[in-house]
């Protein structure tokens, strides 16, 4: 994630290039890895940082930390930060990198809704503060025939059981935008400052308006990331349009091939909801329809 330069490079650009936000505050980094995110805001006047974070990689952050000079300015504390007692009571500026695969596979983000609950000041700032989910619709004949159809023959053998297996389990993959044959769609915005844990849990419609005459083989979903408290807005996107970074994109196959016209809608509703047994992993469901194809649902899991 360090090699990602687009994500670094981006926190780097909204915290160091915003000094004026940073100098002499307090600032909390939630799951802060090797604390880059914390030196960042050490680098730009911050009074004092506290980087929580629960997995062994602290430890190397706090020999990183006395490396570069910073250990007067950042303080480390290992452990899960709903049952840990932090240093200080109160932030100014909440920074963390939460986001996961589709956004909110393995995301962190119920924990900085908790951080901001409990520790961020009134009128306090969080980096990022805004998050946008993205769907539209692939041409992927090639690539769905590898991993999807590959199962109906299998050396001679059919191995179909499989195939409803490996469909429904959604694929992290960097997708080219020429394979997109329509326009993308909103379905979820999160502004961190006002969102609830339970708009984690969300159902949302989508229209997909073909670009071209073409056939759908899968769903794409990607998110764009904004920092928008900071004096030259900071953002970067995860598309299929945009610079590779490590999310890529999220494709959801469908069971059979859509045929689509230019000017073409594909209307439905994507539903997302954590797994009851393991919180960071999603549900997701898709109902989709077009003019000559009927309703569809499918259920997709994440784990």
């Amino acid at each position: 994630m360090l090699k990602d330069t687009v994500r670094t490079g981006s926190y780097r650009a909204a915290i160091v290039n915003n000094g004026h936000l940073f100098k002499g505050k307090t600032v909390l980094d939630v799951g802060c890895g090797t604390g880059i995110l914390s030196m960042f805001a050490a680098k730009a006047g911050a009074k004092h940082v506290v980087g929580i974070d629960m997995s062994n990689i602290i430890d190397q952050a706090q020999n990183i930390i006395e490396a570069n000079g910073f250990e007067d300015v950042i303080t480390l504390v290992k452990g899960k930060l709903e049952d840990t007692e932090l240093p200080i009571k109160e932030y100014d500026i909440i920074i963390s990198e939460w986001m996961g695969y589709f956004l909110l596979y393995e995301s962190m983000l119920d924990t900085v809704l908790l951080a901001r609950d409990k520790y961020l000041k009134r009128g306090g700032l969080i980096f990022p503060d805004n998050a946008t989910l993205y769907l539209a619709a692939i041409e992927d004949q090639e690539y769905k025939e590898e991993k999807i159809n590959f199962w109906e023959n299998v050396y001679g053998f059919n191995y179909s059981c499989i195939k409803d297996i490996a469909l429904r389990e959604p694929l992290v993959d960097a997708v080219e935008l020429k394979a997109v044959v329509t326009n993308p769609c909103v379905i979820k915005h999160i502004n961190l400052l006002t969102a609830k844990k339970e708009d984690l849990t969300f159902d949302a419609p989508f229209s997909l308006m073909a670009t071209r005459d073409d056939y759908v083989h899968a769903f794409l979903a990607w998110f764009d990331i904004s920092f928008d408290c900071t004096h030259k807005k900071v953002q970067f996107s995860t598309g299929p349009h945009a610079p590779y970074t490590h999310w890529k994109q999220t494709v959801f196959y469908t069971p059979s091939t859509l045929t689509v016209f230019e000017g073409q809608a594909i209307r439905g509703r994507l539903a997302c909801a954590p797994n009851m047994r393991n919180n960071r992993d999603l549900d997701i469901e898709i109902t989709y329809m077009t003019e000559n194809h009927p309703e569809t649902k499918i259920h997709y899991k994440m784990y």
